[in-house]
């Protein structure tokens, strides 16, 4: 069977061919356009009582011939007009070329005066037209008929042009991030940036990327966090508020929750505690999903969540106890691994221990929680970074937003003590050292610093996954253009 598109592709090679030969240009760089097309309807009645002569650009996305008249349709990014072609106003050589030659998808810029059709449709009936890019495939005539999940996301930009849910997640997506970026601003936090490429990664159990700085030959890594202890350097230099909004990568696996490359938002608070963080990141939540989505009510994973009522503690040994029996401040790994093997949770078994047996085990019970809540009472061994409790040595001062069954973000009262510190990272390198590629590495730099004094502070960090949950969709679904693997081309 034939290969339309192919043959279509042809077709309009030919056109391109044909276009050429009569000096039009296909490509030109510039355009006369005056007006939006969402500018035009606003004031239609205006511009058409004093016959206004407007200018306006967009791709064709629809078009029909009937004899001396044809009727198209133009879009730009604002909205979607009727043209409308008459041989006499145009021109019997341009009402030709445009019938014959010009293409659904082509870009155009038509000019002419408003007027409303006898079906009493707003339109603009062109005295004048400018190719100003020739499309060479056809579009899609079905997008959603397309299933295959690569190639959808391969060929996003189609999607988003065909499907308006799509382009306005795009657009709400952009407002999640400037309402995190104004909510931070207005509490006074200055917005810094952090190095990408580190030498030694921190803030976060995560595997990072690898690669090689030609200039200074040697091996760097990409940052796993947004820049924590970047951040908490610039605490201890006297700043007392600050975030970063930026891009981290963690070599690790893919599911609906976690990707290698996305979105993250850290900011730290000097001379606060978690409990100051807590208040500080649910008006955070707050603000920002009624800014996005204009409601603190959301449909998620099946749970219903209302952002606006209390949110409640979560303690985590309790939890763990209330949804497996197993108390993990006293079982070992022997008894945990048995007891993940009996509820069926899959992990990798590379590197693993105890600190990574408490975290599956924990990773299966919030899935039962709704929220909204923070998860508090974090055992040091999964929290490297962040104080003890007081009169509880073995919890930290670290909490957690749950919502629909997830952890939403990560926040400490930053441990500021550097032989704790130093002891805590001692323990984290002999794990790496024992295969667990997610353990924290040794960063004698961070701990020079701390020995200079941070005064007490929060830190929390957030990343896109809240606004895909927000969306209730996967992550990728939220990304413009995730990475997918690149197709295979046939050189046949």
């Amino acid at each position: 069977m034939p290969d339309t598109h192919i043959n279509e592709r042809e077709e309009r090679l030919l056109k391109l061919a044909e276009l050429k030969k009569q000096g039009i240009d296909p490509y030109p760089a510039s355009t006369a356009r005056s007006h939006k097309i969402v500018e035009v309807l606003n004031d239609f009645a205006e511009l058409e009582k004093k016959a206004i002569k407007v200018t306006i650009v967009g791709r064709l996305r629809s078009k029909r011939a009937h004899g001396n008249l044809s009727f198209l349709k133009l879009e730009d990014a604002s909205g979607q007009i009727q043209i409308v072609l008459s041989k006499k106003d145009i021109g019997v050589e341009d009402y030709k070329i445009i019938t014959k030659y010009i293409d659904v998808g082509d870009f155009v810029e038509f000019n002419g005066t408003c007027f409303v059709t006898k079906k009493g449709e707003q339109s603009l009936m062109a005295s004048g037209w400018k190719l100003l890019s020739k499309a060479i495939r056809p579009l899609p005539d079905k997008w959603h008929g397309l299933k295959d999940e690569e190639e959808r996301l391969r060929k996003r930009y189609l999607e988003i042009m065909l499907d308006p849910k799509v382009k306005d997640m795009i657009k709400r997506k952009s407002v999640f991030w400037q309402a995190v970026r104004e909510f931070m601003l207005t509490k006074g936090f200055l917005e810094v940036e952090t190095p990408v490429l580190e030498v030694t990664t921190g803030g976060a159990d995560a595997k990072p990327f690898s690669t090689h700085h030609n200039a200074l030959d040697m091996d760097v890594f990409l940052r796993i966090s947004m820049g924590e202890l970047w951040q908490k350097k610039l605490m201890v230099a006297g700043f007392e508020k600050s975030f970063e909004i930026g891009r981290q990568f963690r070599n690790e696996g893919m599911d609906a929750e976690h990707l290698q490359d996305y979105t993250q938002m850290e900011f730290y608070l000097a001379y606060a505690d978690y409990k100051k963080g807590m208040k500080l990141v649910e008006e955070l939540f707050k603000y920002v999903a009624e800014e996005t989505f204009g409601t603190l009510k959301f449909t998620i994973n099946k749970h219903e969540v209302d952002l606006a009522k209390k949110w409640e503690m979560i303690d985590y040994q309790k939890t763990v106890k209330k949804y497996t029996g197993i108390d993990i401040l006293n079982s070992n790994l022997e008894e945990i691994e048995k007891k993940l093997k009996e509820l069926n949770v899959e992990y990798d078994k590379k590197g693993f221990n105890i600190t990574r047996a408490i975290d599956n085990l924990w990773k299966y019970c919030r899935k039962q929680i709704t929220g909204p809540g923070f998860l508090v009472g974090v055992p040091v061994t999964v929290s490297p970074l962040a104080k003890r409790m007081e009169g509880r040595v073995e919890l930290s001062q670290r909490f957690q937003p749950i919502i629909a069954g997830s952890e939403l973000g990560n926040g400490y009262s930053e441990l500021n003590d550097p032989l704790d510190q130093a002891a805590r990272f001692s323990e984290q390198q002999k794990l790496r050292d024992a295969g667990d590629d997610e353990a924290q590495m040794y960063n004698h730099e961070f701990v020079e610093a701390l020995e200079y004094g941070m005064p007490p502070t929060c830190g929390f960090g957030m990343s896109e996954r809240v606004f895909s949950f927000l969306m209730n969709k996967t992550m990728r679904e939220c990304q413009i253009f995730p990475l997918v693997k690149p197709k295979k081309e046939s050189h046949d």
